[in-house]
């Protein structure tokens, strides 16, 4: 009975925890500027949401694509978003073993289940794993679209990275969709 109740504590302190992600500000975005960036759980959302459009796309799974995008960054409650100049001058841990020490206290199919989801993402190269990669770099990129329209010029750099890093011919497409209308371009659709 101890050991249940240490688990539901684990597992819900895990929980707690990944609340932290709604807080948490992407902060590569301050060097462009952008004073009040998305949080780490905003990007999340829309890159799983991105990830399963994409899977729908390429033929692959959407709901695996979008499992393995929700968890892609849910390490940065440990070490934080930490932007890619920073990251020359520090050693930190791998994701998956911050993902271990997440979950150590969990439930075991729970502790095992997100263990393998970002140890797959980190490490697989099947189709859904490319596709999740994808889905990162072009929610990125339409940020950076986002951040450009409302005035933030330093931004370019992450739209070419992005861009450049994208695999996908159907992240291509978006990508080159999205680079060519207004983020609110979408309702006009919907209101001819």
């Amino acid at each position: 009975m101890a050991e249940d109740t240490d688990q539901a504590k684990g597992t819900a302190g895990f929980l707690l925890e990944m609340g932290m992600l709604k807080r948490a500000k992407r902060s590569g975005w301050w060097i462009a500027g952008v004073k009040d960036p998305e949080t780490i759980a905003e990007h999340s959302f829309r890159t799983a949401v991105i990830g399963a459009v994409l899977a729908l796309m390429e033929g692959a799974d959407p709901a695996k694509v979008a499992l393995l995008c929700t968890f892609h960054d849910t390490q940065e409650t440990r070490v934080s978003d930490i932007p890619h100049i920073g990251r020359r001058y520090l050693d930190a841990a791998s994701n998956e073993k911050v993902t271990a020490d997440q979950v150590s206290a969990a439930y075991p199919a729970v502790r095992e289940g997100i263990q393998r989801i970002v140890e797959e993402y980190e490490n697989s190269s099947s189709l859904e794993v490319i596709v999740a990669h994808d889905a990162d770099k072009l929610e990125c990129l339409v940020q950076a679209v986002e951040y450009r329209e409302q005035g933030h010029q330093n931004v370019q750099n992450w739209i070419d990275t992005s861009r450049n890093n994208l695999k996908t011919a159907s992240a291509l497409a978006l990508a080159e969709a999205a680079l060519n209308m207004t983020s609110v371009e979408w309702q006009q659709t919907y209101l001819r």
